[in-house]
């Protein structure tokens, strides 16, 4: 387990993955650190879809506007949001923001857990939202909103460049 700023400055996306499975306890490592994550209201109104079989990770990939590399994985986790479930008590709101926000935090939460434990992915959020929900057959009402292949990194991509601070962060003053 590396340290979690170590696990922060590391983490990069891989689009490369070896064919070697993931051990369950990993996967549920990741899965524990995604239901740890903050959610407006503590509603969690988001759900995991967890896809280990090769031929839907494979039309999965396709549905992703051919990201091909998605089938190289051995897991793929799709982030769903459940805007039903936060707009009962937050409304319109709740429906196209905060139930976002809180698919999207889980999904920080487990890409930061795969850094961790020495696993990589790519966060991937292209790809045709009604045939992926269609093909996982989610239940009326889930959004996706990213996907995760993970597994074993077979690349060490080049460490991509961040925007300096100052256009990035800035004090408010009075």
């Amino acid at each position: 387990m590396k340290d979690f700023f170590a696990t922060v400055e590391t983490r990069q996306s891989v689009r490369a993955y070896q064919p070697r499975p993931l051990a369950p306890e990993q996967l549920e490592k990741i899965l524990q650190a995604a239901q740890r994550a903050p959610s407006a209201g503590n509603l969690q109104a988001y759900e995991i879809v967890v896809v280990k079989d090769p031929p839907t990770i494979r039309a999965l990939a396709a549905l992703c506007y051919n990201q091909m590399f998605i089938a190289q994985a051995p897991v793929v986790l799709v982030f769903c949001a459940d805007p039903a479930r936060s707009a009962a008590k937050y409304g319109a709101k709740g429906e196209t923001l905060y139930s976002i926000q809180d698919a999207t935090i889980a999904a920080a939460y487990a890409e930061l857990a795969v850094a961790a434990l020495g696993l990589a992915t790519c966060w991937v959020g292209a790809f045709d939202e009604a045939e992926l929900a269609r093909r996982l057959k989610l239940r009326p009402g889930l959004r996706p909103v990213a996907l995760f292949p993970i597994g074993w990194p077979a690349e060490q991509p080049a460490r991509t460049p961040r925007r300096p601070r100052a256009e990035v962060v800035h004090e408010f003053e009075p």
